[in-house]
């Protein structure tokens, strides 16, 4: 059974900060890639942000030194340290993992979480 556990999700005011964490199982946790998405209302979902297996990182521009991405290899956790949220962030957040050596394969994803930005 393949599972992407999150939580952490909540209202935030603008400014502030939440941290999301995802654990998983089911999965050789060493060999995906692992990330973030979300999806807004009335939007397509995108990419936040992920990291590979060797700790190298992308992000969207959109949230580009205001979030952090990290892993725990100990732990099989991925997490997302979300810093002076705006209205904008507002969306469904999603764990997502990719096999690194079969980016054909489907990835995986979690339930999603709702993360909302509002005074």
């Amino acid at each position: 059974q393949v599972q992407l556990v999150e939580s952490g999700g909540g209202l935030v005011q603008p400014g502030g900060s939440l941290n999301l964490s995802c654990t998983t199982s089911g999965i050789t946790f060493i060999r995906y890639t692992m990330g973030w998405y979300r999806q807004a209302p009335g939007k397509q979902r995108e990419m936040v942000a992920t990291i590979t297996f060797r700790d190298h990182v992308a992000y969207s521009d959109s949230v580009k030194g205001r979030f952090t991405v990290s892993r725990d290899s100990a732990k099989h956790t991925v997490s997302l340290q979300m810093n002076s949220l705006e209205a904008e962030d507002t969306a469904v957040y999603y764990c997502y993992a990719e096999h690194a050596f079969a980016p054909s394969q489907p990835p995986y994803w979690g339930q999603g979480t709702q993360v909302t930005v509002s005074s």
